[in-house]
């Protein structure tokens, strides 16, 4: 990525000859890779729903397909957003509406039965993932009997406000205490 960065600078900038650590916790990176993935599946569901359809022997259901589509779209734009754990619990919840709507498809007409029980797996697996994501990245904080800390007698001033008056008191002050025409200045 830094080579593209190197593109877009102007002549006089520094040029970036190699990238550092990353500064993503883990669960931050699984929760990116697992948005990503669900816009990508998403699409795919949105834009090719017959195709979908035709690998599970499920013809006919390609409106649910599609809305399965926007659902993955919008929870993997959730899952890389500031509030990521809420797109994470997004793909938990529709992880267990795509096994659902995948046991309705395992029936004992269907040719590709197979291909069903292989995508239930897909799903389990990524069910996991996303659960494991969702729990890591949930919002932590301080326990109900921990006391908290309140500061209302505090200025923002470590030396008081006094201090601060005085200080804006002698610089408003004339060095050779004259003041001059029009430069009278008012510090309270």
């Amino acid at each position: 990525m830094f080579h593209f960065s190197n593109i877009v600078r102007t002549k006089g900038d520094p040029k970036i000859v190699e990238g550092g650590p990353s500064l993503k916790r883990p669960e931050d990176q699984l929760a990116r890779a697992l948005g990503w993935f669900s816009i990508g599946l998403g699409v795919v569901e949105f834009f090719a729903p017959r195709r979908v359809t035709e690998t599970l022997g499920m013809e006919g259901h390609e409106t649910m397909v599609r809305a399965f589509g926007v659902r993955e779209i919008l929870a993997g734009i959730m899952s890389l957003s500031v509030d990521k754990n809420a797109g994470l619990w997004a793909r938990v919840g529709g992880d267990g509406l795509d096994a659902a709507a995948l046991l309705s498809g395992l029936t004992a007409d269907n040719p590709k039965k197979g291909n069903i029980a292989l995508a239930l797996l897909m799903v389990g697996g990524i069910a996991m993932l996303d659960y494991r994501a969702a729990q890591d990245t949930r919002p932590r904080r301080p326990p109900r009997e921990a006391r908290r800390k309140l500061y209302p007698n505090r200025s923002g001033f470590p030396k008081g406000i006094e201090s601060v008056r005085t200080a804006a008191r002698q610089i408003a002050a004339p060095a050779d205490n004259e003041v001059k025409q029009g430069d009278e200045r008012r510090v309270p």
